[in-house]
């Protein structure tokens, strides 16, 4: 079935168009806006070209979940066990860069890190501009006085941002191993034992954990959060690894061999990917990575929509660099054909954003050419539409949810709220996409992270680091009405079928909208409260 639909969209166009002019010929309802013409084909050629690039994309996904149930029982196992007495000393580095409110949580956690003392050394590689600085600074000198070989480094000026924290800081590390948690995580006792014994094999170049979500239940963008991540950690990354595939170091929560770092070429700082970039390189001299699907390390996700819009930016905008800094190499590299194809199609999947805004622009018009077609054509149009995305969407995360929680498959009825949050982040990640391939640099915005915990936890509406989106959001909003528009057109015109789909736009659009303006209006509010005292001073 999947590959007769896939085929029908590649070689049956001409036949689509005169299926239309045929269907609007006998339906009993014509539209008296209808005409069959070269506008009708235009939208009808934009909307095929876009449905079979966005197929592609679907059918890799579903080989994705193919491969996952394939090698799901082939787990990762060192070649043995460091016996105590030769464990490597590692290096335990926590980028910070004003995190106040999380600092203390981070550093309790690695110093219960159960490794021996004498070969565990930790250095807080800090840029913070504000309070953090001295709290991390008295925080990292209260353990060094209970016996922790724990170390403060500042920088003034941030230069490379993360990635230059963590190359100056491993020029002060004597670990042979370099182990990286984010300040938004909370090392388990256990993780680095998880980790270094896999370092036995002299190849192995970094080993990675997958992420856990400490607040996964505050709210409903946490929720969906976590279904997008869990896809991610649960099928991506397992069979990348598994199937003999790049896969990527995720920045946090894994460890490298030092020697990998530096002859991969370090930590380089093109790139807001910096954790991709080096992985991919790496890889390429030859160097062996393992993901560790069973063991995970928890952390917390963004609670507000602008620090997740922000986060996502990040992410689209650094992996679109990596493959406009990697792939040339990657092709040449004397690696297996399907390892290059299956790099292709990832760094090149971000291209969904900027299709999506342009079928959200053309599901007026396409509503009108609808109205006017016959049962068999709406099938040939929405049939493929269903398998490669909806379906493949549900196969994905479906799997990863299965994996993760058992028979209880409650978080399933959350996929279509999902699908409409990825849906509503197209304006800002098209937005990453063209500043890469345009080559305008930005500096690495860093995810507020607030010490969000407990399911009522409203404390973090009153800190600080909140900010807005610019004009995004009256984009956003902008959009959400003009599907409410086709909604209604669809409606009075009885086209029940496009229903769900206009449905999700026009609630993804809408809830990035409004949530990126009601959480800019608290922040303006809360200056406004700030400043209105000091006004008042000056002015007695």
């Amino acid at each position: 079935m999947l590959v007769f639909a896939f085929a029908l969209l590649l070689d049956s166009t001409d036949e689509l168009f005169q299926i239309f002019a045929d269907g609007a010929k006998t339906a009993d309802n014509i539209s008296p806006l209808y005409r069959f013409d070269s506008f009708d084909t235009l939208i009808l050629s934009l909307y095929f070209s876009v449905l079979a690039l966005l197929a592609v994309y679907g059918a890799y996904r579903i080989k994705q979940v193919i491969d996952f149930w394939r090698y799901r029982h082939i787990e990762p196992k060192p070649a043995r066990v460091f016996d105590d007495a030769e464990l490597p000393r590692i290096t335990v580095q926590l980028p910070l860069y004003n995190e106040m409110y999380v600092v203390e949580r981070l550093l309790k956690a690695v110093t219960e890190i159960d490794y021996p003392r004498e070969r565990l050394e930790i250095q807080v590689l800090d840029d913070s501009t504000d309070e953090t600085k001295e709290l991390a600074h008295a925080t990292v000198e209260r353990y060094r006085r209970e016996g922790f070989d724990a170390h403060y480094i500042h920088r003034d000026d941030r230069s490379g941002f993360k990635a230059g924290a963590l190359e100056n800081g491993m020029k002060q590390a004597r670990g042979e191993l370099i182990a990286i948690f984010d300040a938004d995580f909370v090392p388990k006792p256990n993780c680095l034992r998880k980790l270094v014994h896999f370092f036995t094999d002299p190849l192995t170049g970094c080993v990675q954990m997958r992420w856990s979500h400490i607040n996964s239940s505050y709210n409903l963008l946490t929720r969906l959060q976590t279904i997008l991540l869990d896809g991610h950690f649960v099928i991506e990354q397992t069979v990348r690894t598994r199937a003999g595939g790049f896969f990527n170091f995720n920045g946090t929560a894994g460890m490298w061999r030092r020697t990998t770092i530096e002859g991969s070429g370090g930590w380089q700082h093109d790139t807001l990917t910096e954790d991709k970039d080096l992985s991919f390189r790496a890889q390429l001299m030859g160097w062996r990575f393992v993901y560790l699907l069973n063991e995970d390390a928890p952390s917390e996700l963004p609670v507000e929509i602008n620090a997740f819009k922000a986060q996502q930016h990040r992410w689209v905008k650094g992996e679109t660099e990596v493959g406009l800094k990697l792939f040339p190499r990657i092709w040449r590299a004397p690696v297996p054909l399907r390892v290059k194809a299956e790099m292709f199609l990832r760094l090149t999947c971000i291209i969904s954003y900027p299709l999506m805004i342009l079928v959200s622009f053309l599901q007026f018009p396409l509503l009108v050419v609808r109205y006017n077609s016959g049962f068999h054509s709406l099938m040939l149009l929405d049939l493929p539409l269903f398998i490669f995305s909806t379906l493949s969407v549900v196969l994905f995360y479906g799997t990863s949810i299965y994996t993760l929680d058992g028979r209880r498959m409650t978080r399933l009825l959350y996929l279509p709220l999902m699908m409409a949050l990825g849906i509503g982040l197209a304006f800002s990640n098209a937005r990453a996409v063209l500043e890469a391939l345009l080559g305008h640099k930005t500096e690495f915005v860093r995810t507020p992270k607030y010490k969000v915990e407990a399911g009522k936890d409203e404390t973090w509406k009153r800190k600080k680091y909140k900010g807005g989106r610019g004009l995004l959001p009256i984009l956003e909003l902008a959009a959400s009405v003009y599907f409410m528009l086709a909604i209604t057109y669809a409606v009075r015109m009885e086209l029940w079928g496009t229903i769900p789909f206009l449905m999700l736009f026009c609630f993804g659009f809408a809830y990035m909208g409004a949530m990126s303006f009601l959480q800019t209006w608290s922040v303006i509010k809360r200056l406004q409260d700030f400043w209105r005292p000091l006004a008042s001073d000056r002015r007695a």
